[in-house]
């Protein structure tokens, strides 16, 4: 699939992302989640296919979080309509938002997707908790009642039951919303495990609970997953984190860890038994609806059975789907207006 008309570059004017049909303002503009990315880019070559009278909107990425702060900036032609996210928006930034003038803001939930910690597929299985992972990517760790820099520089030295090979974690950096779900339910998980953290004060766990060594044995990606794969080729020991999606595209390059026990899949994602899931959302600049030419249309197709359902395209390329009711309800909640407060 060509995506050449549906994803552009986007550059920046004061901070907010623009495009050099900017004056026209009849495409919609979109930012965000690099998660979230292909799937926006499907749905907007597809809208722009189904509906000849708007223009294919503008796809860019940034991350969820640049994706947001773009989204915040506030009202006008040269702000972004759309924010594509891998987590909730934050209570920061709706404040943001509020104070540019960004009053409402519709959540829309597309799917589900979850973070997977996977290998080069002719290494041996690992078998996860998030305390093997924490012990293995924090800075410092408690020995004796207190802290020293961290001992371990194989697997099987935090526990024997992982393989005996060197430590390598190729991780999201900041940017990414994979990163802030990684860090609250491995990380975070992994170091309230050790006595010692669960007694310090909340600033001082949370110092020690995201500092990670700098010693080469966790390399943070910026870029997206296809970055990570490809250190994983220069770096046969590592273990990547992905997204279930493309770790389901990958199968033939990956081995896929258990996390407490549970392999990742549709099913385990949706029940609730794999630890490490999150909802896929966008989120759109209600103020814009009346002015921007199709963007409730675009809204209304993507959410729709037809392009994020069960058999769509979306779901071929990773997305685990939302159930016929809470889609239902998605839809419902954006026709009536409302906003996330």
């Amino acid at each position: 699939m060509s995506l050449n008309k549906t994803v552009v570059a986007l550059t920046l004017i004061g901070g907010v992302a623009t495009t050099t049909a900017h004056a026209a303002r009849d495409t919609i503009q979109i930012a965000g989640s690099s998660t979230v990315l292909p799937y926006a880019s499907i749905v907007a070559e597809e809208f722009g296919n189904n509906f000849p009278q708007f223009k294919t909107p503008v796809v860019g990425s940034g991350g969820t979080s640049g994706g947001l702060k773009q989204f915040c900036n506030g009202v006008g032609d040269n702000t972004i309509d759309i924010a594509n996210a891998s987590r909730k928006i934050k209570d920061t930034e709706l404040s943001a938002c509020k104070k540019a003038g960004v009053n409402q803001i519709l959540e829309m939930k597309i799917g589900y997707d979850g973070i997977v910690f996977a290998s080069n597929a002719k290494k041996s299985a690992f078998k996860l908790r998030p305390q093997h992972v924490f012990a293995a990517l924090a800075a410092q760790l408690p020995a004796n009642g207190k802290l020293v820099a961290n001992p371990y520089t194989r697997w099987n030295q935090i526990d024997k039951s992982l393989p005996d090979e060197a430590i390598t974690l190729v991780i999201p950096a900041s940017n990414h919303g994979t990163r802030e779900v990684f860090q609250e339910k491995m990380i975070e998980a992994g170091c309230e495990s050790y006595e010692y953290f669960k007694k310090l004060d909340k600033e001082a766990q949370k110092k020690a609970c995201s500092t990670f060594r700098k010693d080469g044995k966790v390399i943070e990606i910026s870029g997206d997953y296809t970055e990570t794969l490809a250190r994983l080729k220069t770096s046969p020991n590592a273990v990547g984190v992905f997204g279930l999606g493309f770790y389901d595209q990958n199968k033939d390059k990956l081995r896929v860890a258990t996390v407490n026990s549970v392999s990742p899949s549709e099913q385990t994602i949706l029940n609730g038994s794999y630890p490490v899931s999150r909802p896929l959302f966008f989120y759109v600049k209600g103020d814009h609806l009346k002015s921007i030419k199709g963007l409730s249309q675009y809204t209304e197709y993507f959410i729709s059975k037809k392009a994020s359902g069960k058999g769509s395209k979306l779901e071929k390329a990773g997305l685990i789907s939302l159930s016929d009711k809470e889609r239902a309800q998605v839809l419902a909640n954006f026709k009536a207006g409302k906003a996330v407060q």
